[in-house]
């Protein structure tokens, strides 16, 4: 039996502690926001939050992960008040929607360590892949949920 914290709630999982991580989210507590993506830890779709780390979902091991605190794109703010979420949505930044749930946690790391990150903190911070193409405008949401996060007026105010 592998014991975590997922979303604030105590998970067991009665499964071979090598399982991704990802694969126990998604099919044994039925957390479809995080995505698979590529399964080698290339694209970042499976991005989570793991004791205040993003980490890749499907490169951990339920049973390298026991003990830990895991948030999820559910877990993040079930109603979307995250910081993050707003600038997000502010910008119309989702176009098909699968790479934004990680991309979402891995801004939410990046900003909770670094409250004014720069464009190549950013650039840094948020390696995942879109294939829409949103990175024009990812970097300046970014720095907005920063700012929300942070408290400070809108630019234009």
């Amino acid at each position: 039996m592998t014991r975590f914290t997922v979303n604030n709630q105590p998970v067991q999982y009665d499964m071979d502690p090598q399982t991704p991580l990802l694969w126990a989210l998604r099919d044994a507590s039925n957390l479809t926001g995080t995505k698979y993506g590529c399964g080698t830890g290339d694209c970042g779709a499976c991005t989570v939050d793991i004791d205040g780390a993003a980490r890749l979902a499907c490169r951990e091991t339920i049973g390298a992960i026991e003990g830990t605190f895991v948030t999820t794109i559910e877990g993040l703010s079930p109603d979307r008040s995250h910081p993050v979420q707003q600038a997000f949505l502010a910008a119309n930044l989702v176009q098909c929607g699968y790479c934004i749930p990680g991309m979402v946690m891995a801004a939410a790391v990046l900003i909770r360590t670094n409250r004014n990150p720069s464009e190549e903190d950013i650039r840094q911070g948020i390696p995942n892949l879109c294939r829409c193409g949103i990175y024009p405008r990812l970097v300046a949401a970014i720095q907005d949920a920063a700012r929300i996060a942070r408290g400070d007026p809108a630019d234009d105010q």
